[in-house]
């Protein structure tokens, strides 16, 4: 599942340092601060019953994992587009056993202007050792893509760290 992808990230033990670096990433379409060197991933899905693809840009700091994943999807409709955010926000939700509540939130469009989206703050507990995690989600469509921008965290952060993350992100 796609939260999973995000999850699996082992969370490393060390310090909290954030070396903010700005990442474009044209292939998918977005900007976004990320708090040390990406990885890159990719992995097949299967969505509301279709193959798709999901890339991820991770990104460690500290005890969080700050992630992007984007899933291109086989056509732009609504429909497609619902049914991934769907998929996505409930993924988050249940690896970390929460209800899949979300709120409406504006993203940012690099031109200018901005897009209708959600925004999650979750907590709760993670895999085999039941760890309290906390995670902080933005999910959008755009196109034939939507986008799962997440922070996972051993703790909450500080609110600097999350507002930098996520006032960065700008699809194009």
């Amino acid at each position: 599942m796609a939260g999973a992808l995000v999850l699996g990230v082992t969370l490393s033990a060390c310090s909290p340092t954030f070396d903010w670096r700005t990442i474009m990433n044209n292939d998918n379409g977005y900007t976004v601060d990320l708090p040390a060197k990406p990885g890159n991933d990719q992995r097949a899905v299967q969505i509301d019953g279709k193959p798709m693809q999901m890339a991820m840009q991770t990104a460690e700091a500290g005890d969080a994992v700050f992630a992007v994943g984007t899933v291109m999807l086989p056509d732009d409709s609504d429909a497609t587009q619902r049914a991934v955010l769907d998929y996505l926000r409930t993924g988050l939700a249940r690896n970390v056993g929460a209800a899949p509540d979300a709120r409406a939130v504006q993203i940012p469009l690099a031109a200018g202007g901005k897009v209708l989206g959600l925004e999650m703050r979750l907590s709760g507990e993670a895999g085999s050792k039941h760890e309290t995690r906390t995670v902080y989600a933005r999910l959008v469509a755009r196109g034939r893509h939507v986008y799962q921008a997440a922070i996972i965290a051993a703790k909450p952060l500080q609110p600097e760290q999350v507002d930098q993350f996520f006032s960065s992100f700008q699809l194009y």
